[in-house]
C-alpha cells in the first residue's frame, strides 16, 4: 500500500527519508487501519462496506461526531444491534461515485440494500462522513443514521409480515371448493374438571363414535399432562369437529365436568373427505416447515401440505405484506414498537386454482368409499371433455392419492383392451367360438379362472361378459409381441400427460415370453395402471378416441397430450356391446338395476403376488357422460367389493 500526504493550504510538507516511510507503513498495516491506493477516502469507504457485510470492521477507523475515537469492535456491535431483524442477512453495499472532499471532511454517498423474506429488496442511499485525522488517515465518522436515516441510539430494526388472503381452489363451476364452514373447538377447563381419568375415558369413547370415523383418530395421551400444567381458568384445547360431526356427540360431552366448547368458522371443504388426497390440507407452519424455509414461512402462516394445496402453495398464499418497522426495548425490556416504519409493502392476495372437479360427483364417490375398510380408489371422468369429476381414496380423509399415483396390475379389466386389439387386428369377432376351459397351461405355467369355471366353446362375447381367463391367454398369441401394448397407447395409457399433478400413466407388458403374454392378455404379469389411467381408458372406450383428463383449467397446464386418433368403429362398437353384455348377463349384475341410463362395465380381480388368494378389486364402467374406475387394495373378488362400490356410487348420482 503506497501512502502519501498531499498537500493541503496552510500545512507545509516537509521530505521524508524512506527508512521513515516504511516505517510508517509497517505502523498503518499493523493498526489495520484502510486507506485508498488513491489517497483518498474512498478506500475507507469501501472498507467499511465490506466490513459491515462481514461484520469484521478491524480495517476501518472511526470517531464519534465529536471527535472521540470508537473502536471498531464496538461500531461492529452497534450495526448489528441497529439491524436487529435483519442482522442475519446483512444488506448489499456499495459506494456511489467518489467522494467528496472540504478541507479535512468527506462525505460518501453509500446504497444499501437489504433482501427481505420472499425475496423482497429493499434499498436507499446514505450519506457517509470521513474526517481526516493529523496522521493523513481517513477515519469514518460513526452515527446510527449511517444503517437508516431514523434509527438512534437503542433503536431496533423490526420485521412485521402480514399474511395475504389465501386464494381458494374452485371446482368446475368456478365455486370455492373450500369455504369458511362452521366448526367447535373442544376443550377443557382445568379448574372445573373433577375426574381428570373419567373424563377422558368418555371424550376418547365419544370421539370414537363420530361417523365417518376421525382420520387420524383424537390423541389424549397428553390431554392429563396438559390439564395439569394448565391454569385454572385456561383453555386447554382438545380437538377441532366439523359442526356436523360435534353435534352428533354433543350430548356426551356438553355437560361433562370441564369440557368448554367454541363455535368459529374456518376454510373447509364440503366434507372431511372431499377430495382430500388431492386437495392436500391447510395447516400452520409445522416445524420442518419452519426448517426448510425460514425466509417463506413463520410460525402461525398457514401453509399448504400435499395435493394441490402443497404444490401450489406458493400460488395460493399469495404474497405476504411486509414492514420494516423501529422498536425500542421497553420498560420490561422487551422491544415494542415506536410506530415508526420504514418501509412497508402490501401484502398480495393468493390466486385461485379452477379446477374440473364436480361437487356432487365427488361426494357421490367419497360416499362411495366412506365404509370401505381396505385403501381403495375412485376416480370419475366426464367423456364428453375428458374433465376429472371425481377423486376419491378411503378409507376417511387418506392421504396418499391412490387414484392418481397407484401403479397396480389391473386384473380382467385389462380384457377390454386386449378384446380392442384383438378385433382391431380381426383376430376374432364377438360372435366367434372361443373355447374356455377350466385351465390352460402356456411354456408349463397353468392358467385358470376364478372358481375355477369352464364355459366350453362359448361366443367371445360370453368369454368377455363372464371373465374368462383361459380364453385370453389362448387368444394372446394373435396379438403379437407388442399388439397389447399398441391397443394400450391407443386408449392412452403410458402417454405423457401433464394434468398439473403427478399420476401414472401405466406400463403395458411387450415383448414378453408367451407365458408373459397370456397372463398380460388378462391384465396379470408385467402391467401396471392407475385408477385414473384406467378411467381414462374406459372414456376413450366410450368416446371412441383417447382425449387426456384434465384437472386444471387455471393455470392450464403447459404440455398435454394431444388427442389420440378415431378408434375403428367397428371394433369399439364391438367392445362397448360385450361391456354392456358384462352388466346386463355376465359378473357385474348387481348393477343392471342402477337407475338412469344403461351401465357398461368389466370387473377385474388382479393378482399382486405369488400368492393366488392375494387379490385387488377392480370394476370400470361407465354411465351416460360420465366413465369410472374403482380399485380396491387387497379387496379379494371384485364381485364382492368393487362391484358394490361402483353401485354405491352410481345410485347416489342418481338422487
Amino acid at each position: 500500500m503506497r501512502l502519501s500526504y498531499p498537500h493541503r493550504p496552510g500545512r507545509t510538507r516537509t521530505a521524508r527519508p524512506v527508512v521513515a516511510l516504511l516505517a510508517v507503513t509497517a505502523l498503518a498495516a499493523a493498526a489495520l487501519t484502510a486507506c485508498s491506493s488513491d489517497d483518498g477516502p474512498e478506500g475507507s469507504v469501501d472498507a467499511f462496506l465490506a466490513g459491515w457485510r462481514s461484520g469484521d470492521l478491524q480495517a476501518v477507523g472511526f470517531i464519534e461526531p465529536q471527535g472521540t475515537k470508537l473502536p471498531a469492535d464496538e461500531v461492529a456491535q452497534q450495526i448489528k444491534d441497529l439491524s436487529g431483524e435483519l442482522a442475519a442477512t446483512p444488506p448489499a453495499l456499495r459506494r456511489q461515485g467518489d467522494a467528496k472532499i472540504t478541507k479535512d471532511i468527506a462525505t460518501a454517498t453509500i446504497h444499501v440494500e437489504w433482501t427481505l423474506p420472499g425475496d423482497t429488496r429493499w434499498g436507499y442511499d446514505r450519506p457517509m462522513r470521513l474526517s481526516r485525522g493529523d496522521d493523513d488517515q481517513w477515519r469514518v465518522i460513526w452515527e446510527p443514521q449511517l444503517v437508516h436515516e431514523k434509527l438512534t441510539d437503542g433503536d431496533r430494526l423490526g420485521l412485521r409480515r402480514d399474511a395475504g388472503s389465501r386464494a381458494g381452489v374452485l371446482d368446475g363451476a368456478g365455486k370455492p371448493v373450500v369455504a369458511p364452514r362452521p366448526v367447535v373447538r373442544v376443550g377443557v377447563q382445568p379448574g372445573e374438571v373433577t375426574d381428570v381419568k373419567g373424563l377422558v375415558s368418555k371424550l376418547d369413547a365419544a370421539f370414537k363414535a363420530i361417523r365417518p370415523a376421525l382420520v387420524p383418530a383424537v390423541d389424549l395421551s397428553d390431554l392429563p399432562k396438559r390439564i395439569a400444567e394448565g391454569g385454572e381458568g385456561d383453555f386447554v384445547e382438545v380437538v377441532t369437529l366439523r359442526d356436523e360431526a360435534y353435534r352428533q356427540i354433543k350430548s356426551r360431552i356438553y355437560d361433562l365436568p370441564g369440557t368448554k366448547f367454541r363455535s368459529e368458522k374456518m376454510d373447509l371443504a364440503p366434507t372431511r373427505e372431499f377430495a382430500r388426497a388431492l386437495l392436500g390440507s391447510v395447516d400452520p407452519a409445522q416445524a420442518d416447515d419452519l426448517t426448510a424455509h425460514p425466509d417463506k414461512y413463520t410460525a402461525g402462516d398457514l401453509v399448504g401440505h400435499g395435493g394441490l394445496q402443497g404444490r401450489y402453495d406458493d400460488r395460493l398464499r399469495g404474497r405476504p405484506g411486509l414492514t420494516v418497522l423501529i422498536e425500542r426495548p421497553g420498560e420490561d425490556g422487551k422491544l415494542v414498537p415506536t410506530g415508526t416504519e420504514v418501509f412497508h409493502r402490501d401484502p398480495e392476495p393468493g390466486q385461485p386454482l379452477k379446477t374440473t372437479l364436480d361437487v356432487a360427483t365427488q361426494n357421490a364417490a367419497d360416499n362411495a368409499l366412506r365404509d370401505e375398510k381396505r385403501r381403495a380408489a375412485l376416480v370419475a371422468v366426464r367423456i364428453s371433455d375428458g374433465a376429472v369429476l371425481a377423486a376419491a381414496n378411503g378409507p376417511g380423509p387418506a392421504g396418499e392419492n391412490l387414484a392418481f399415483t397407484a401403479q397396480v396390475p389391473p386384473g380382467s379389466t385389462f380384457k377390454m383392451v386386449t378384446a380392442l386389439g384383438l378385433l382391431d387386428k380381426g383376430a376374432v369377432t364377438p360372435t366367434t367360438p372361443v373355447d374356455c376351459p377350466k385351465t390352460f397351461t402356456v411354456d408349463g405355467r397353468s392358467f385358470k379362472n376364478s372358481d375355477n369355471f369352464a364355459l366350453g366353446s362359448v361366443p367371445f362375447r360370453t368369454d368377455f361378459a363372464k371373465s374368462c381367463n383361459t380364453a385370453f391367454a389362448a387368444l394372446a398369441p394373435k396379438l403379437g409381441a407388442d399388439g397389447l401394448a399398441a391397443a394400450g397407447r391407443s386408449l392412452g395409457l403410458e402417454g405423457q400427460w401433464d394434468l398439473g399433478v403427478d399420476a401414472f400413466t401405466g406400463k403395458v407388458s411387450v415383448n414378453g415370453s408367451p407365458a408373459e403374454q397370456a397372463a398380460a392378455a388378462f391384465g396379470q404379469g408385467t402391467t401396471v395402471v392407475s385408477p385414473l389411467a384406467m378411467a381414462a381408458a374406459t372414456a376413450a372406450v366410450a368416446r371412441g378416441r383417447f382425449e387426456q383428463p384434465k384437472l386444471l383449467l387455471d393455470p392450464a397446464p403447459a404440455k398435454p397430450a394431444p388427442a389420440g386418433p378415431e378408434l375403428k368403429a367397428e371394433s369399439v362398437e364391438a367392445v362397448r356391446a360385450m361391456m354392456r353384455e358384462v352388466v346386463t348377463a355376465g359378473t357385474g349384475t348387481a348393477l343392471k338395476d342402477v337407475p338412469g341410463q344403461p351401465v357398461y362395465g368389466k370387473t377385474g380381480t388382479a393378482e399382486y403376488d405369488n400368492n393366488p388368494a392375494h387379490t385387488h378389486a377392480w370394476f370400470v364402467g361407465w354411465q351416460g357422460d360420465i366413465a369410472f374406475a374403482v380399485f380396491v387394495e387387497e379387496g379379494g373378488a371384485s364381485t364382492a367389493t368393487a362391484v358394490p362400490v361402483a353401485e354405491r356410487f352410481l345410485r347416489a348420482l342418481s338422487r
